[in-house]
């Protein structure tokens, strides 16, 4: 079961931000998009949900306040361009905290925490999670030649664009060669799939070191990482780095 949640925010250009990073989590169901509180409160109303993305200032009525209005409130993630609601929000048992302008990098690492709480709410959905069996949605149709060939995305170690075509590595197979764009297959990757270079995609499951500028994978490819795309890769890396 995937967490069904909504994103509240008064400009639309922050929705579509949430709207593409919700479904590009693949543990984050998108439930709706309101421009305020008065229409989180009908979508609340209306149906069950699990979490909830919400803007802090907003000319209706604030975030804050609005989350302490709920006697029942969903799993919260606050976001914010002030930093000083920081401590506020935890007083309201936020689960986490956004300050905008937050990338792709910072929202999975507070959506993983969330997800961390909600299983920690459902057992049950930890049990299933142990399931090692994939599923359809971990699972991607390449059409070869004139079949369609079925694949784990887990079995992927990298993609690499080579003109109109995609060349997809696996770990136990030969490579595929498929007639698609990295537009295209991008949007049924899950975020651990991350562009290092125009020509790569790398699976983050299957790097085994990263030095400098060149990602080693483990089955030994060396794929480099190009300077339009290494913002965003080392925001990844960062996101699980241990600290001092």
């Amino acid at each position: 079961m995937k967490i069904k949640c909504i994103a509240v925010d008064d400009e639309p250009m922050a929705l579509d931000k949430m709207k593409n990073y919700i479904e590009r989590t693949p543990y984050l169901e998108l439930a709706g998009l309101c421009e305020g509180t008065y229409e989180a409160m009908k979508t609340l109303l209306s149906e069950k949900v699990d979490a909830i993305f919400i803007d802090i200032n907003m000319p209706d009525m604030n975030g804050l306040e609005f989350i302490k209005t709920l006697a029942d409130p969903p799993l919260v993630i606050f976001t914010t361009a002030y930093a000083e609601y920081a401590v506020e929000s935890y007083k309201v048992r936020a689960i986490d905290y956004l300050l905008k302008p937050f990338g792709f990098a910072e929202f999975q690492r507070a959506a993983d925490n969330l997800h961390k709480h909600f299983l920690l709410m459902h057992p049950q959905e930890e049990e299933d999670r142990t399931d090692t069996s994939p599923h359809e949605s971990d699972v991607l149709y390449l059409k070869v030649d004139y079949r369609f060939i079925r694949i784990v995305l887990d079995d992927i170690m990298y993609i690499e664009g080579m003109n109109e075509y995609l060349k997809i590595h696996l770990t136990d197979a030969d490579p595929l060669l498929t007639h698609t764009t990295f537009r295209h297959i991008k949007e049924k990757l899950p975020a651990h799939f991350i562009q290092i270079h125009r020509s790569y995609i790398a699976n983050m499951k299957h790097v085994k070191e990263v030095e400098r500028s060149v990602v080693t994978m483990s089955d030994g490819a060396r794929i480099p990482v190009s300077d339009s795309n290494k913002d965003a890769f080392m925001q990844y890396i960062q996101t699980y780095t241990l600290k001092k």
